[in-house]
């Protein structure tokens, strides 16, 4: 079962985070929400990893979201529901608040749970051929308020509600139109992208990076610009870093920062 959720170490400074179960277009099951997130709770603790990209195994599908075949045995009930969505909005949790930039590479499908946890991540980048939506009105059931978070987090309001409310599933362009997504490329050519994107970061001062990403979070979640981020604000100054890249500028050089 471990095996359903894999962690594969590219570099020093990228990891791989792979959803494995092809045979069922990487859908979830509960011990997968689970696994993933100890994995994401365990990576978001080391110091000197930069990126991280997940996708789906297999070329077809980044995730349809839940395994419907689990709802008899583990939702077919309010408390049964609420005691799985533990689990899940955990996962969630882990992913959308990891400290280290986030990748998704989306490969076809990307719907329900799968689109929520691409909504967790910083970039999303997909092939044309990528489908999206959240069709669960046809099941009758409401997404949970910890979902939806994730969801207004990737989206405005009004797309959100479009989205449940019509519960269409809708083409890669329609997504960037919605500014689920932020590129669009060829089927052959979103790996290629994706590295392309994660090299790019990891090519950058470590710190910095994971100081835009708690920026960002904290103005969205406080609605406004505390003290306390914009003081620190001007600890980039303090860094080695800052004196390698002002130093690498000066003598027109690439920079090799060291994460200090």
């Amino acid at each position: 079962m471990s095996d359903l959720i894999k962690l594969n170490k590219i570099s020093d400074h990228l990891s791989e985070v792979i959803i494995n179960r092809p045979e069922k277009l990487n859908a979830m099951t509960k011990p997968m929400w689970i696994k993933l997130g100890k994995i994401f709770k365990k990576i978001s603790k080391e110091k000197n990893l930069r990126c991280i990209i997940i996708r789906g195994e297999g070329g077809k599908s980044f995730s349809p979201g839940n395994d419907i075949g689990e709802f008899k045995k583990e939702r077919s009930s309010s408390k049964l529901a609420k005691s799985y969505g533990k689990f899940l909005h955990g996962t969630l949790g882990a992913i959308f608040n990891c400290p280290i930039p986030t990748i998704a590479m989306i490969e076809g499908i990307c719907v329900g749970g799968g689109l929520e946890i691409a909504a967790c991540c910083d970039i999303r980048i997909c092939g044309k051929s990528s489908r999206f939506g959240i069709p669960i009105k046809r099941l009758g059931l409401t997404m949970a308020a910890k979902e939806l978070e994730v969801l207004l987090n990737a989206t405005t309001y009004s797309t959100a509600m479009e989205i449940l409310f019509e519960g269409r599933v809708f083409s890669a362009e329609e997504a960037l139109e919605k500014r689920l997504i932020n590129r669009v490329v060829n089927d052959e050519d979103v790996k290629k992208e994706a590295y392309k994107s994660a090299e790019l970061i990891c090519e950058g001062a470590p710190k910095v990076t994971r100081w835009h990403k708690q920026f960002a979070r904290n103005i969205l979640k406080e609605g406004k610009v505390t003290e306390k981020i914009n003081n620190l604000g001007y600890k980039c100054y303090d860094t080695k870093d800052f004196k390698i890249g002002y130093q690498s500028f000066l003598n027109k050089t690439k920079p090799k920062f060291k994460n200090k």
